[in-house]
This record gives structure tokens, C-alpha cells and sequence, in this order.
């Protein structure tokens, strides 16, 4: 399990314990939290998960694979260090302690 914090695009936070093997788009579905729509179901083929991680976290993170990498295109404002789709960050207790932001809309 891993308490992962979500940031809402106005500064509104939740903090989450997402249980291990989740994805951290699932842990936020799953709770309701306003910002992710996930509308792929964790497909990997749309950009509505899209979320700015945490500057401290980026390194921490496994790396993109290229599919990410090419739907992030389609994300609104995407930053190439910052964002990343949440359906494809898989939970584990390493992950204790991440923060995301929510962008402005999902696209």
C-alpha cells in the first residue's frame, strides 16, 4: 500500500492508501478524486489520467514506455519532465508518499 496525495487543479488535496498492483489512476477513480477521468478504463489509449508529478518523485518513477510517450501528445499542457499518464504507474510501497497535480482539463 502506498498513500499517494492528488492535487486538484485548484490546490485542493486528497491523500489515498492505494493497495499495491493498482494503478495510481485506479486509486484515484476509485475515490472519486475530481481531475481524473480515466475515460479508456487504463488502456493506455487516451490522455484523461494525465496528471504533473511531483518534482521531487520524477526521478523515483519507472520511465515512460513509448506508447505514454506518444499519448501525452494528446494531453492538454503536457510538460515532457512532468507528466505522466496515471494508468500507467503501477502502485507498490515504494511509491509511499507520491504527489500528483491535476492539470487545468483533461483533453
Amino acid at each position: 500500500m502506498a498513500r499517494i496525495t492528488y492535487i486538484e487543479y485548484g490546490g485542493k488535496a486528497r491523500t489515498i492508501d492505494v493497495p499495491n498492483g493498482q494503478t495510481v489512476m485506479e486509486g484515484a477513480r476509485d475515490n472519486g478524486v475530481v481531475g481524473i477521468e480515466a475515460e479508456c478504463g487504463g488502456a493506455c489509449a487516451c490522455s484523461t489520467c494525465h496528471v504533473y508529478v511531483d518534482p521531487a518523485w520524477i526521478e523515483k518513477l519507472p520511465a515512460k514506455n513509448a506508447l505514454e510517450h506518444d499519448m501525452l501528445d494528446f494531453a492538454h499542457d503536457p510538460d515532457p519532465a512532468r507528466s505522466r499518464l496515471t494508468c500507467q504507474i503501477r502502485v507498490d510501497h515504494a511509491l509511499d508518499g507520491l504527489i500528483v497535480h491535476m492539470p487545468e482539463k483533461q483533453i
